[in-house]
């Protein structure tokens, strides 16, 4: 690292939300407001990818992983020298892993999964490391970041 180098900052962002629609649209919005300072600026395909994989994993953390007066837990990762985004949503359900459907689904609903699978470089699900029983569904992404990246914390 030369002097005029500046060391790239992983960057970290976790919140509880509450385990409602309401809690899930405002965990997205607060990821994409953290992925534009961070140097994924809005209506780059990094920031669009990111945000729709993390409302899909919210609204699947609410809809098949609530359990009465629990919350869901965000956790995104951003690290400019890999040059990837990690997204962690971690619910109370352990029981409910979540898979692909084999076939197209029926009606309005099924296909957040899919488009995980689709948009991300990785995914996949894990028992919950802490904060009590449950599971963490994670997904990686590739990002580009803006030139200015290392000198926002």
């Amino acid at each position: 690292m030369t002097a005029a180098q500046l060391p790239l900052t992983v960057h970290k962002f976790a919140m509880c939300f509450s385990s409602t629609p309401r809690g899930a649209r405002l965990a997205r919005r607060l990821c994409g407001t953290r992925l534009d300072a961070w140097g994924i600026p809005y209506d780059s395909d990094a920031h669009d990818v990111v945000s729709l994989i993390t409302a899909e994993l919210c609204a699947n953390a609410v809809r098949h992983g609530h359990v009465a007066g629990r919350d869901f837990h965000v956790l995104l990762t951003a690290d400019p020298a890999t040059g990837t985004v990690r997204i962690e949503v971690s619910d109370t359900r352990g029981e409910r892993v979540p898979h692909i459907p084999t076939a197209p689904p029926d009606g309005g609903g099924g296909r957040g999964l899919l488009l995980v699978e689709a948009l991300a470089d990785r995914w996949g699900c894990s028992p919950r490391a802490t904060g009590g029983p449950g599971k963490t569904i994670w997904a990686e992404c590739a990002a580009d970041y803006a030139a200015s990246r290392d000198l926002i914390t």
